[in-house]
């Protein structure tokens, strides 16, 4: 039995990684690698392995640095199972469908753009995969609850329970059976939630394992408390709009309805005054209805909102947009408004307008709330540069760029430590993944001075044997 690194290894996005079982291959995951034109090499270069070898797919969470190149699978010969969680089968349909329509529009822009002899800032590269190919792939998806055994293979054997990231993020047990009937235990983190976040409820522990694959995104470093944060968007806010907008650049999935929650939380507390807030994302639209169908899996503290959170739609001051010329009419707005929109990176999608209407504005605020990858848009913002081209100009600047930890849906340094200190024994190896090489090597360090771990931070492309079969399985 092996593990192969195809994606996610010293970088946080791309996740996929391919385990050698008896009798079958699987993939763990199957995502876009996002930020750049490294990224955009990476997703158009052939698969590393034999799609035709592949029997199924385990799939983490529906984020599309996880599951965006499922439709680019299927269209290359995969008709397997695509196993996951109930809610993330329903946010895939939204996640892959806006994934295609980007790059066929991103495409579209480019040929269009070269007949009118302009440059483009980088070259946009056909669409990976079509509309029909997301159909195709939605069609193979099997979902499963949190917390059930179930068999997909006489070999594998799977378990998901709730990672506390996403609406449907999964840590994901594998147990996988050999020629002679030993068993090992192999867990994935896949992404962890940051404990005491609204809404999702925190990370499963999980206690045994023989091999743990674990998340490093913030592996280097510690978010601030939820009340300093919420103290920084406070004072932000009520410094800004009375002048200027501030724009939030904000993954369509988790982080707007995080966002709405404490926006609304705070406007009742009287902590705010009443701010206007446009949702500008069909995507984020649809995930907020999603959200608001899996009531079960929230939080108690956010089950005790959900009067409020069922009418989000019809709140006062919350608007929620969808067609074109809904988006282009915010551009009119000079003061007093809150816009949430995506992508969250900046890479793509209707926040790129709005930060071009409102990011050389002095008296407007760009507000960052999530990880930004080496390459994109919001790396360079957070970074501090002083100017970016955006649609063919050179912009200015001006609005102040705030970087918000405390939002984020992935767990701190501490929060990956206190998880994998649920494990007893420590792994037999563990595995660091999903992040940049000082955070991988930083978290690393302290799962071996912490726990004990054997641990390795696999390069892309590497593969090992899995040892340490363990008789039982347990």
């Amino acid at each position: 039995m092996h593990i192969s690194f195809y994606g996610a290894a010293q970088a946080v996005t791309g996740s996929c990684f391919l385990i050698e079982a008896h009798g079958c291959s699987f993939l763990l995951d199957c995502g876009m690698a996002q930020g750049g034109q490294e990224a955009d090499a990476h997703n158009e270069n052939a698969f590393a392995f034999d799609v035709s070898s592949i029997d199924f797919v385990v799939l983490t969470h529906a984020h599309i640095d996880h599951s965006g190149l499922l439709p680019k699978l299927v269209a290359q010969g995969f008709k397997g199972p695509i196993y996951t969680t109930l809610a993330t089968q329903d946010l895939l349909e939204v996640l892959l469908k806006d994934s295609a329509h980007i790059q066929i529009m991103d495409a579209e822009r480019a040929a269009r753009r070269k007949r009118e002899g302009k440059k483009h800032e980088r070259d946009v590269l056909p669409p990976l995969y079509s509309l029909a190919h997301v159909a195709r792939t939605l069609e193979l998806v099997k979902a499963k609850p949190y917390g059930k055994k179930f068999e997909v293979h006489p070999s594998v054997q799977v378990r998901f329970q709730d990672a506390g990231h996403i609406l449907g993020s999964a840590i994901v047990e594998l147990w996988l059976r050999d020629a002679h009937g030993r068993t090992q235990k192999l867990v994935s983190s896949g992404d962890l939630g940051q404990p005491g976040r609204v809404i999702l409820r925190d990370p499963t522990p999980v206690q045994e394992a023989d091999v743990l694959l674990i998340e490093s995104t913030y592996g280097d470093r510690l978010h601030k408390d939820n009340a300093s944060t919420l103290n920084e968007l406070v004072d932000i806010v009520t410094r800004t709009v009375p002048h200027g907008n501030v724009v939030i650049p904000a993954f369509a999935v988790g982080r707007t309805q995080e966002l709405l929650y404490h926006f609304i939380d705070l406007m009742q507390q009287g902590r705010l005054p009443p701010v206007e807030i446009f949702v500008d994302s069909p995507m984020a639209v649809a995930a907020t209805e999603i959200t608001m169908h899996h009531f079960a899996v929230f939080d108690e503290e956010a089950k005790q909102l959900m009067g409020t959170a069922r009418q989000l739609p019809d709140v006062q001051h919350v608007h929620f947009i969808q067609d074109v010329e809904e988006s282009i009419k915010l551009n009119r707005i000079k003061s007093g408004a809150v816009i949430i929109s995506a992508s969250g990176m900046c890479d793509a999608g209707r926040v790129l307008h709005h930060l071009r209407n409102n990011i050389g504005r002095p008296e407007c605020a760009v507000v960052i709330c999530g990880f930004q990858s080496y390459g994109s848009l919001g790396r360079r913002l957070v970074d501090g540069v002083k100017q970016v081209r955006m649609f063919g100009e050179q912009i200015d600047v001006r609005a102040s760029v705030h970087t918000l930890g405390g939002f984020s849906a992935h767990a701190d340094q501490k929060a990956l430590l206190d998880w994998a200190g649920a494990f007893h024994p420590a792994p037999r190896h563990t595995y660091v993944v999903h992040g940049e090489p000082q955070a991988a090597q930083a978290l690393a360090k302290e799962l071996r001075s912490q726990h004990g771990h054997t641990v390795t931070v696999p390069e892309l492309g590497e593969r090992f044997a899995l040892q340490g079969l363990s008789a039982n399985g347990s």
